[in-house]
């Protein structure tokens, strides 16, 4: 088992631990709930158990089997496949930026990445950046890290986001020196 499925059962068992509820009941109360959109079963699942946003986003996805690892397994996918279909389209033009930074990130040691349904997370012990296109034009990379960010290109996150800051990119030439840095401090704070 790899670690990061490892985390996703600790975090599951957790948020069973929160709700008082199995798995299989939190299913069901969703599926009763009437929400078909993610982002409404997850602000619903925050509202009615009191699960913070990250948990109940986790929770949205293991209840649709829609993370990149489900999904893919639903396809009998790879996780380059998974990769091919977040950039495919009118997004393929942002994937360089992704070999970009994950070229300068390899450079750091050893991570797991898990591809999700629209973006890919990287993992130590715990997440420390999550990669991918926002809109058709615009790429985002998200970090996780405590620490106050100095670079500019960082913009802080409301609390309750999955990252506590995001840096927008267009062109691989937004890769610089500045965001591998920020980049290094979450890798290095995330092991």
């Amino acid at each position: 088992m790899s670690a990061t499925q490892k985390a996703l059962e600790t975090q599951i068992a957790n948020i069973q631990k929160k709700t008082g509820k199995s798995l299989a009941q939190l299913r069901a109360a969703i599926a009763k709930s009437g929400k078909q959109k993610h982002g409404d079963i997850r602000d619903w699942l925050k509202e009615t158990y009191g699960l913070g946003h990250g948990d109940a986003n986790t929770l949205t996805h293991v209840a649709l089997q829609s993370d990149g690892d489900s999904a893919a397994k639903a396809k009998s996918a790879s996780a380059e496949d998974v990769l091919d279909e977040i950039y495919a389209g009118k997004k393929a033009h942002l994937r360089p930026i992704h070999e970009a930074l994950m070229a300068a990130i390899s450079a750091f040691g050893d991570f797991e990445i898990a591809p999700k349904k629209g973006y890919v997370s990287l993992r130590r012990k715990k997440q420390f950046a999550m990669l991918g296109p926002k809109t058709n034009e615009r790429f985002e990379l998200g970090v996780n890290l405590k620490d106050d960010v100095k670079s500019t290109r960082f913009k802080p996150v409301p609390p309750g986001g999955m990252c506590q800051y995001i840096a927008p990119m267009t062109s691989p030439d937004d890769v610089d020196g500045a965001v591998i840095a920020t980049l290094k401090k979450a890798y290095d704070a995330a092991g």
